[in-house]
């Protein structure tokens, strides 16, 4: 593994480089330029980086370049990085350089190791807005026919080990009425979209979504935007509202829209289903090399999003330093001792996997 100078030094550096969703150019020339003055053959797809070492079966570590703009509230330049008591203050120092700089450290030291399998870095963009940069990389990797066979994604988890992870579907629920001037509605009997909707968005509380997932807990619905009417005189004739809904295994999809279809009036539309929930077996070699590797990590799923959602068919686990709740904050920060603590992490991780492989094929 690299130095710990020098992968704190990689964490500021990258940090200090501006890497807001759509601008990750800049810092992915960084990181190609490092990896290639480390002799390691390196990839561009757009403005992510797919580097990899070794040869035979592929474990790919994956994680983000980019961050969301700053919030509202910092006190410092979230591009000036500070460092205050242990303290890596910046605008993603913790969502995900932490997991950027841990796993290129620890990629950075199988460069010239004799490794059992390919081990593949990703480093990527767009993950916070829309998923294309792993989405990229997965098609390259098949492109090659070396589709991987596991995976572990790098956001802060506190070294804790996601299984499983919820999905999203975005959902729009449309009630129409009679449009019609206000002060005539009551005379003409003009039906309001908008009282429609407010009767179909209360028997959507009463719809029995399934049973909550071990882990997951429950499949969970929030309206989130409303929209209705055209003016302050005037009746609406359609109404309609946003869902959020959080899914889990087994209930994504067609049947769970028409668990909702059958208990409102109004028509339920699919706005988007991509993101797909996730789950690896607590059995699967994955979860055991991690556990390896940490012991003390707990096991858990998560209710936010990643790219983990991308990961069809592939065993893939969710890890990385820092702590989801300081995510998207004002004043972001992580710890130094949370970095280097994910690069040993992902060192002793690719150790335990090669192990596994070598004694499954003794």
């Amino acid at each position: 593994m690299l130095p710990e100078r020098e992968i704190l030094a990689l964490h500021r550096a990258i940090t200090a480089i501006r890497s807001v969703s759509g601008e990750e150019a800049a810092l992915a020339d960084f990181l190609g330029d490092l990896l290639r003055r480390n002799r390691v053959t390196v990839a561009r797809l757009g403005a992510s980086l797919l580097a990899t070492v070794g040869e035979g079966p592929v474990l790919l570590f994956d994680t983000h370049l980019d961050t969301v703009p700053p919030a509202p509230g910092w006190t410092r330049d979230p591009w000036e990085v500070e460092v205050v008591d242990g303290r890596v203050y910046g605008l993603g120092a913790n969502d995900a350089k932490a997991s950027v700089a841990a796993m290129t450290a620890a990629f950075l030291a199988f460069r010239e190791a004799d490794l059992p399998f390919t081990l593949a870095l990703a480093l990527v963009e767009a993950e916070e807005t829309r998923g294309t940069g792993t989405e990229a990389v997965l098609a390259e990797l098949s492109r090659r026919g070396t589709p991987p066979e596991a995976a572990v994604v790098g956001e802060p988890t506190g070294l804790d080990v996601a299984i499983a992870q919820k999905g999203l579907m975005v959902l729009e629920l449309v009630a129409r009425g009679e449009a019609c001037h206000a002060a005539n509605a009551a005379a003409l009997g003009a039906a309001n979209a908008a009282r429609r909707l407010a009767r179909d968005l209360v028997a959507l509380e009463a719809v029995d979504l399934g049973p909550p997932h071990p882990r997951l807990g429950p499949v969970t619905l929030e309206p989130t935007q409303l929209r209705a009417g055209t003016a302050r005189n005037v009746v609406p004739g359609e109404a309609t509202a946003l869902l959020d809904v959080r899914t889990t295994p087994g209930l994504h999809g067609h049947g769970l829209v028409e668990r909702l279809a059958a208990a409102v009036t109004g028509e339920v539309r699919v706005l988007s289903e991509r993101l797909a929930p996730r789950e690896t077996p607590e059995v699967s070699p994955l979860v055991g090399a991690a556990r390896e590797a940490r012991p003390e990590a707990r096991l858990f799923g998560s209710s936010t999003l990643s790219d983990l959602v991308f990961m069809e068919g592939i065993p893939a686990v969710k890890c990385g330093p820092g702590r989801t709740e300081r995510s998207h904050t004002p004043d972001e920060y992580v710890l130094e001792s949370e970095v280097l603590d994910g690069a040993r992490f992902y060192t002793r991780l690719v150790r335990a996997w090669a192990e596994r492989l070598v004694e499954s094929a003794a």
